[in-house]
């Protein structure tokens, strides 16, 4: 176990569990409208049990980002272990991206992306350096498969239209339709490369 993964909640424990049901209240409700007490009830405890755990629902929102872009990190550098190929590199990263975009880590991810500016300053300073590594990791695999990318879309304006991209497919991907995980894979390898 990496010092990365020691870090992180286990999914089966008390705060994993919260962290969980936050997520995809957060997702499902909003953070707005989703109350310490609608979490409590969501894993069944006193919702002052909650503050064992985070001092307010801010502190519940930065740990579910967190824990988002750190397991996400921990997941790509396993996936690039070994390859060396450029384009596999792409390839592993947009898969693994796909699998946690449709996977368990759907709802923190969707949070991440849409629920960024309800957290208080403070807790975006300190999570930006995080998100920033992810977003680097990126940038290098790009810029290491430029001869392979298509020659006129710059690499940052490329990750961009590609994160979109991967994104959205919350809206309109289905399990067990005409694509999986693989097909998806290879469609969006076709849209960057030449």
């Amino acid at each position: 176990m990496t010092e990365k993964t020691a870090k992180l909640a286990d999914p089966e424990s008390a705060k994993g569990r919260l962290l969980t049901a936050a997520a995809r209240l957060f997702r499902t409700k909003g953070y707005e409208r989703t109350t310490v007490r609608d979490i409590a009830q969501e894993v069944g405890i006193l919702s002052g049990s909650i503050f064992h755990h985070f001092r307010n629902k801010d502190d519940i929102l930065r740990a579910v980002m967190s824990e988002c872009v750190e397991r996400l990190l921990v997941q790509m550098e396993h996936a690039l272990k070994g390859i060396s190929n450029p384009q596999d590199r792409l390839r592993a990263m947009i898969r693994c991206e796909l699998n946690a975009i449709l996977g368990q880590q759907g709802n923190a991810l969707t949070v991440l992306v849409f629920e960024w500016r309800a957290l208080s300053d403070e807790s975006q300073k300190a999570l930006l350096e995080k998100r920033h590594a992810y977003e680097r990791l990126w940038q290098n695999e790009l810029k290491n498969a430029q001869n392979d990318l298509r020659a006129d879309v710059d690499p940052l304006v490329l990750r961009r239209f590609l994160h979109g991209a991967l994104y959205w497919t919350t809206h309109w991907y289905q399990e067990g339709g005409d694509f999986n995980l693989d097909d998806l894979t290879e469609q969006a390898m076709r849209l960057i490369t030449d």
